[in-house]
């Protein structure tokens, strides 16, 4: 009994490893973790994101708004109308549907702008004829302005040149207003009064060619008297 009881108070001792082959089996279980868990990445599967129905009609719409904007640059560069879409990138992701609204939006983009165009034509046409009715005025006024106070008038090289263009004519400058233009031409001096002489003897001879046409003959009466005076 005793020997049993010597023998349980003192049981074996473990044998310590050396520490260097500790130092081993711990670095070899940390490299197995490590190779486990690369494993584990590596045979994960790969998550493809999914497009949503959301994602599709958004790009669809992007789609056709760039569409739309290309077709407005075209209609703006071409003045001519055109009924194809040809040249669009996308074309061919729009329905039937789709090409007849586009092709009846640019009907009326064309459609508005030559309303437009010849908004503005009349608008400039109206403006010219205003003003040369203002220029008629304005000369006529500068003629009377010479003969009835003398002292208020003042010399306008761009009056004169518009009677001195006008003055044959006798619907732009009446017969009562030639008279006092006669007058006003007798102080004519220099080029203007050459360019004038040269202007009356190319209707006088010019009526010779036109005897019965009253206008031609007309111009040629107001041509002669010029000549008369300024000869």
């Amino acid at each position: 009994m005793a020997k049993e009881k010597s023998l349980n108070s003192n049981p074996p001792k473990r044998k310590k490893l050396p520490s260097n082959d500790s130092e081993d089996h711990v670095q070899e279980i940390i490299d197995n973790k490590k190779k486990k868990k690369r494993m584990d990445v590596e045979e994960a599967p790969v998550q493809v994101p999914q497009v949503t129905i959301a994602a599709d009609d958004k790009k669809t719409k992007k789609d056709k708004k760039r569409i739309k904007k290309q077709m407005r640059e075209q209609t703006e560069i071409s003045d001519q109308p055109t009924h194809e879409l040809e040249g669009v990138e996308g074309e061919e992701d729009l329905s039937p549907e789709e090409r007849r609204v586009l092709e009846r939006k640019m009907k009326k983009i064309l459609k508005k702008e030559e309303k437009k165009r010849l908004k503005d034509e009349g608008k400039t046409l109206q403006k010219a004829e205003a003003s040369g009715a203002t220029a008629s005025q304005q000369a006529l006024d500068y003629l009377t302005c010479w003969a009835e106070s003398r002292m208020e008038w003042k010399f306008q090289k761009t009056r004169q040149t518009w009677l001195l263009q006008h003055m044959f004519d006798s619907e732009t400058v009446p017969d009562e207003k030639f008279s006092i233009l006669l007058e006003y031409l007798e102080g004519l001096r220099g080029g203007a009064k050459d360019t004038t002489v040269q202007k009356a003897l190319a209707l006088v001879q010019e009526s010779g060619q036109a005897p019965e046409d009253k206008v031609v003959q007309q111009r040629a009466h107001r041509a002669r008297e010029v000549i008369q005076l300024l000869s």
